[in-house]
């Protein structure tokens, strides 16, 4: 009879619990058998000793199945994308709807901000009215009818993931690869897709920060994505400085808008856009290759067709109808703003991304503890790049604040997270590798 203090013993003692017991820790954590002490020595021994490739399949597939799992009867495939996690990363706003208009059905299940990184969820409610908890009902509808969803798990949707990621953030195991594995994929597969893309992020901003830590993630990803059925490619990409040069919600969606509306293309954004999107449709049958994807995506952009399918998903999910044409109306704005100036002549040689994150939670745009309210209207725009020159007492960021102390305050962590230097670095590469 399989019981929570074999396994953790199993774990223990460096043996690999059989999948018939991972099945049932996963479900045992969703029922409430597993108790509170039993899954925080789970996860410490899972950290300190691994499941393996196979566990870290059978652990996924047990979370997965710990809860609802999504099937579909749709004309298309069914694709979805995943990012570890970075600064400025908002990919996700212009990715879906331009798969969408590709071709795939994108039901698109996000989280919010996790530590210094930010949210997908939280940059979409920074749009009145936007509402990222739907129905199942809802979501099928909505995603039959115009291909394309963003929105909240469901309590309902990989319950033993949302028990232990708790447990994690309390007994030290964050950084497990295969809890990570199996939290990142039990809630992705729960959709019921056929074909995932991975934006591993790999530096300063990202929480994998050397190549050796993200290579390891990417590799654990794919194989347990491929060993649970689910054709998977990832791309380990730059997180050396901020993806866009906005860091905080609605200044994110500012800068989503602008790229998908022709108005000021962020060439990074756009650039990760394709890749990413090159390769969903190649794994989904809908181009050639990723190359020939790749400029599918960047015709949706191009056309307006993104942008159209973007405002649809907005008003269906209670934004405003005229987004698309009205959005510098319809984002709220801080009272306060503040230049960031350099404090030194140079160049742009290294930025602590993490810093960048965190200054923003600090001044409202994230959250310090689970329940925290987000200020939408907070951040940091018109962030300089690597290798970019200054000068002394020339804005290098601006800051978007509640109060003046605030602002200040974020003033003084984003002047400590630039290093200026006489000579410029080379401008890193935004893809750093592909792992299939």
């Amino acid at each position: 009879m399989t019981d929570a203090r074999s396994i953790i013993a199993k774990l223990r003692d460096g043996a690999k619990p059989t999948a018939d017991e991972l099945r049932w820790f996963a479900q045992g954590l969703a029922s409430g058998v597993v108790t509170d002490a039993q899954a925080g020595a789970f996860a410490m021994a899972v950290l300190l000793k691994g499941l393996g490739e196979e566990g870290r399949v059978a652990l996924t597939r047990g979370m997965r199945d710990s809860g609802k799992v999504l099937t579909w009867d749709l004309p298309g495939p069914v694709v979805d994308k995943h990012s570890t996690g970075g600064i400025g990363d908002c990919v996700s706003l212009l990715l879906a709807p331009a798969l969408a208009a590709c071709g795939a059905y994108v039901p698109m299940i996000s989280g919010r901000g996790l530590g210094h990184t930010g949210g997908t969820l939280d940059k979409l409610e920074a749009i009145p009215g936007f509402r990222t908890g739907v129905s199942e009902e809802a979501l099928r509808a909505q995603v039959s009818e115009m291909r394309c969803a963003i929105v909240a798990a469901s309590a309902e949707i990989a319950p033993a993931d949302k028990r232990l990621y708790a447990i994690r953030d309390v007994s030290g195991t964050v950084e497990s690869i295969d809890l990570i594995t199996a939290s990142i994929l039990s809630k992705k597969l729960a959709a019921g897709l056929e074909a995932l893309v991975l934006d591993v992020k790999c530096g300063s901003g990202a929480f994998m920060k050397t190549m050796e830590r993200a290579e390891a993630l990417a590799r654990a990803l794919v194989a347990t994505a491929q060993g649970a059925g689910c054709m998977t490619t990832a791309l380990i990409t730059d997180m050396s400085q901020p993806l866009a040069t906005a860091a905080g919600n609605a200044l994110e969606v500012i800068e989503v808008m602008e790229t998908l509306t022709g108005t000021s293309v962020n060439t990074a954004l756009w650039d990760l856009t394709a890749a990413l999107g090159g390769e969903a449709l190649a794994l989904a049958g809908l181009a050639a290759d990723p190359e020939d994807g790749a400029g599918r995506i960047e015709q949706a952009l191009e056309s307006g067709a993104a942008a159209e399918v973007f405002g649809r998903m907005v008003a269906a999910q209670g934004g405003p109808q005229d987004f698309v044409d009205r959005w510098p109306d319809r984002l709220p704005s801080a009272p306060v703003v503040m230049e960031v100036p350099a404090l030194e002549d140079g160049f742009v040689a290294a930025i602590d991304g993490e810093a960048l994150g965190h200054a923003v939670v600090q001044l409202g745009g994230g959250r310090l503890r689970e329940g925290d309210k987000v200020n939408p209207s907070v951040g940091l725009s018109d962030l300089a790049g690597l290798g970019e020159e200054a000068g002394a007492g020339v804005p290098i960021a601006m800051v978007h604040a509640a109060t003046e102390d605030a602002a200040r305050a974020a003033v003084a962590m984003v002047q400590a997270a630039y290093r200026i230097a006489a000579v410029a670095p080379d401008e890193p590469r935004l893809v750093l590798k592909r792992i299939a």
